[in-house]
């Protein structure tokens, strides 16, 4: 199991330990004050989103769009059903913190979606739950059985007016169903594939109805909003990026695992909290988002902030929030390779360029890797992922052509040197064969 650490100011995994999940320790931790606040106080379902948009709470599942924003696009007079999804189809390479907020904390997302329904008139709610997790699924079923034998949900809830059913559902492991509409489509019983945009889920989604998809970090992170109040969400972070943050760091580190910290704490102190480097090698790389993001050389993350606007500026995406770090024995041809490998396995086949376009950038990173490849592949790969990046119905292609054209323009001279010399620039001597890296991989270990 990956360690779990956090800081002074965590909200979400604090003083978790993995026996302490059950309700009454939610409660002891000020669990449900926030709702019963809402409820006792009546305060407006307008007010609450407001207050989520004072937060500057972001979207912790990738994109980083604003909560509130989003909260306030659902239309709240509509007549008919409406539906609430919390997307847990956790399947990002290198991204592991959903599971712990399922697995430790599940009452926090429990009551985060409840306000979310409360502020957005929405009486339905469902928990998409990724596929490979089935003890958290197990878990968090026994979470909302306690929620609901305590009066949290249900109809007419604390005695209020307000009524909310929550439900989970349990994912096949399909990568693509972390795609909110191919979300969607998977649970309405049909094959996860994405849907053409617009019309948006905010006015088409679940069943043809209006529907809000957030990440699960997003609707945990909502108690603490409406507790303490928005401005003091917003000053754990800094402007336009609020709150804390938990950041799913692997890869060449001492301690892998989940770190809560502030938004904006420097690169170099999360790499402290995770142990340093392994082994006191170098840094020499470092994906800031999950794997469908551009990496970064070392040195320059070194210099960076932990949050959305400071990892823009330095051309990547904060994403999801999982750090991969490469240390100076990485081959950076193979990583590559290995990342174009599951894009081309994970892709739903209904876009041309994606499904095309993706198995031709991982044949070409394959043939360089074992010593068949062609000076001339490098522009290649980089017209390829011109030709992939949006021209896809959802984002799956972007997540191929982003890492591949990053990793060829990085570093060039790498892929130049394999080209070469028909072997890779690190390692004893080099490798090429899969016996060799086989053998490479198991000295690692």
């Amino acid at each position: 199991m990956a360690m779990i650490d956090y800081g002074p100011d965590a909200l979400i995994l604090k003083g978790l330990d993995g026996n302490n999940w059950r309700l009454k320790d939610y409660e002891s931790r000020a669990g449900y004050q926030a709702l019963k606040k809402i409820l006792k106080d009546g305060i407006k379902p307008e007010d609450v989103i407001a207050e989520v948009k004072k937060s500057a709470l972001r979207g912790r599942g990738g994109a980083g769009f604003p909560t509130g924003l989003k909260w306030s696009f659902m239309p709240r007079a509509f007549p008919g059903a409406k539906y609430l999804v919390c997307n847990s189809d956790e399947g990002e390479p290198g991204t592991f913190k959903d599971r712990d907020i399922i697995r430790y904390n599940p009452h926090i997302l429990i009551e985060g979606m409840i306000i979310a329904g409360y502020a957005m008139g929405i009486p339905v709610g469902y928990n998409y739950i990724h596929g490979e997790i089935w003890a958290d699924y197990e878990r968090f079923e026994e979470a909302l059985d306690e929620a609901r034998a305590a009066g949290y949900l249900g109809k007419n809830i604390l005695g209020s007016d307000f009524s909310f059913e929550l439900h989970a559902h349990h994912g096949y492991g399909a990568y693509i169903c972390g795609e909110e509409t191919a979300l969607l489509e998977s649970l309405e019983g049909k094959k996860g594939q994405p849907r053409f945009k617009p019309p948006f889920p905010a006015s088409f989604g679940l069943y043809g109805k209006p529907t809000t998809i957030n990440n699960t970090e997003t609707f945990a992170a909502v108690p603490y909003i409406l507790r303490e109040g928005g401005d003091a969400f917003l000053n754990l972070g800094k402007p336009n990026n609020g709150g804390t943050k938990i950041f799913s760091i692997s890869g060449h580190v001492a301690r892998p695992g989940n770190y809560e910290i502030n938004m904006g704490t420097p690169f170099a102190k999360l790499l402290e909290l995770a142990g340093g480097m392994r082994g006191g090698k170098k840094i020499k790389g470092v994906i800031p988002g999950g794997s469908s993001m551009p990496v970064i050389k070392g040195d320059i993350m070194m210099t960076l902030d932990m949050d959305y606007d400071s990892i823009a500026k330095a051309g990547s995406m904060l994403g999801s929030g999982a750090v991969i770090v490469m240390d100076e024995t990485t081959c950076m041809v193979k990583a590559a390779e290995r990342l174009a490998y599951f894009y081309y396995e994970e892709s739903c086949g209904q876009c041309t360029p994606c499904r095309e376009g993706t198995g031709w950038l991982y044949r070409i990173i394959n043939r360089i890797e074992h010593g068949n490849g062609r000076q001339e592949d490098l522009d290649l790969l980089l017209n390829l992922a011109d030709q992939i990046q949006g021209r896809t119905i959802c984002a799956l292609g972007d997540a191929a052509a982003m890492p591949t054209r990053a990793f060829v323009k990085t570093y060039r001279e790498e892929f130049e040197y394999h080209v070469a010399h028909k072997r890779c620039m690190v390692g004893p001597g080099g490798y090429s064969t899969p016996a060799q890296h086989e053998s490479l991989a198991m000295a690692a270990e």
